[in-house]
């Protein structure tokens, strides 16, 4: 039997209304985090954990802006990056629906991307086998997000979306890890309330299916959703040197990228 391979989706896209007018001309994953775009964070970690074939998934309205930044940065290395559109948001788990084709009978990586990590998740999505991964953090205010509850040797008992009275502080972070079952988990799954795709109901699938593992983050995790988290994003990146982090890959497609525009702007000036 072969070994399915490892794809990485990166949802990017939405509206962001509450970090507008910075979102009113573009992306929020666009905007910067220190040094480099935000969009990069989640894009080095599928590089360090060794995904050669990508899935953006974009808004209508911001497809140039990525196509003119992805489109071709990272292909020299080996590394193939696709693009979906979204023309209308349908909720997380939407995402294995519109990759379907892509996903193929492939296990599939889907970080969020606006998530930046501290941790290296890197390894965790490498020795991923089969079943579903999601990886957890503690939380002060856990009424705000979708709570896990594991017992001590760390087996999924529960998992509800921004519950009122929460059975743990740990929350669902925005990276999950899936085999090619997912797709059609998804394709079965009922809107909410809100009309979405909830990935919640497709972790309680892999849950009552007794394949649902969890990983702790014990480092920083930043969704830059507002303008504070934003400004704290970059400090953090900052302070902590997280582009220390990046693949070598990485940081050469953007060096190479920012030389080249470098070089046109100087024709253009001529």
């Amino acid at each position: 039997m072969i070994t399915p391979s490892m794809k990485g989706i990166i949802l990017s896209g939405g509206t962001a209304t509450r970090l507008f007018p910075l979102t009113a001309t573009t992306s929020k994953q666009l905007l910067p985090v220190y040094d480099r775009q935000m969009i990069f964070y989640p894009l080095n970690m599928l590089v360090k954990a060794g995904i050669k074939d990508i899935l953006m998934i974009v808004a209508p309205e911001h497809s140039g802006q990525y196509l003119n930044l992805l489109g071709s940065t990272l292909k020299k290395f080996g590394i193939n990056i696709y693009f979906e559109v979204q023309r209308v948001p349908r909720g997380l788990a939407d995402a294995f629906i519109l990759g379907e084709s892509f996903i193929g009978e492939n296990n599939v990586t889907m970080i969020l991307g606006d998530n930046i990590f501290e941790d290296d998740i890197a390894a965790s999505i490498r020795d991923f086998s089969s079943g579903g991964m999601i990886f957890v953090k503690e939380v002060n205010d856990p009424q705000r997000f979708g709570i896990v509850e594991f017992d001590e040797s760390g087996k999924v008992l529960s998992i509800e979306e921004k519950p009122q009275n929460p059975k743990s502080n740990f929350c669902v972070t925005g990276a999950y890890v899936y085999d090619q079952r997912v797709v059609e988990i998804a394709k079965k799954m009922k809107p909410s309330s809100r009309g979405e795709i909830e990935i919640t109901d497709v972790n309680n699938a892999f849950l009552q299916l007794n394949e649902l593992k969890i990983k702790k983050i014990e480092g920083e995790w930043l969704d830059a959703g507002t303008f504070d988290s934003l400004l704290e994003a970059g400090n953090i990146a900052r302070d902590k040197k997280l582009y220390e982090n990046f693949d070598p890959i990485i940081d050469q497609a953007i060096a190479e990228f920012n030389e080249e525009l470098k070089i046109l702007a100087k024709k253009k000036l001529l």
